[in-house]
């Protein structure tokens, strides 16, 4: 198997995709943060401190998809068509899924699994004087598609 991101010397290097189509591409990534029932209930309520749980994570997930290039040296920089993010408050915590869509020469899974990791790390941060047991798990990457552009 021919790794992507090596040379052939064994150093780390950014793929070239400067021949690679242009096509519309999409990504699901999906996450889960598990709270204390008593969190749960203070996020449902809006009672946390820091403010608005759910809304803040939201533009962060958000605004980490848009800076993700800057996160993961490999990754190329991509412009964004849409970042969709959903948060659903379950008995066990906030269920975390972001579809990522762009039109480019590389996948959007990166950001979309960006977008889940900071939206989970800014739920942890809105929620850590209140629930010392949290923990984020279970991120993983549900969907990859790429649709040919027609024009």
């Amino acid at each position: 198997m021919k790794l992507t991101h090596v040379t052939s010397s064994g150093d780390a290097s950014m793929m070239d995709i400067s021949r690679k189509d242009v096509v519309c591409r999409e990504a699901v990534a999906v996450g889960m943060i598990h709270l204390q029932p008593s969190t749960i209930e203070l996020v449902k309520q809006n009672q946390l401190k820091k403010g608005d749980v759910l809304s803040v994570a939201r533009v962060a997930a958000v605004q980490g998809a848009k800076k993700t290039p800057e996160l993961i040296p490999l990754c190329h920089s991509l412009i964004l068509d849409h970042v969709d993010v959903k948060l659903s408050v379950k008995t066990d915590g906030v269920k975390i899924e972001c579809r990522a869509i762009c039109h480019g020469r590389t996948g959007v899974e990166m950001e979309a699994l960006t977008a889940v990791a900071v939206a989970a790390l800014t739920i942890y941060d809105m929620c850590k004087a209140v629930d010392k047991n949290i923990v984020i798990g279970e991120i993983s990457l549900r969907e990859k598609i790429k649709h040919e552009v027609h024009r």
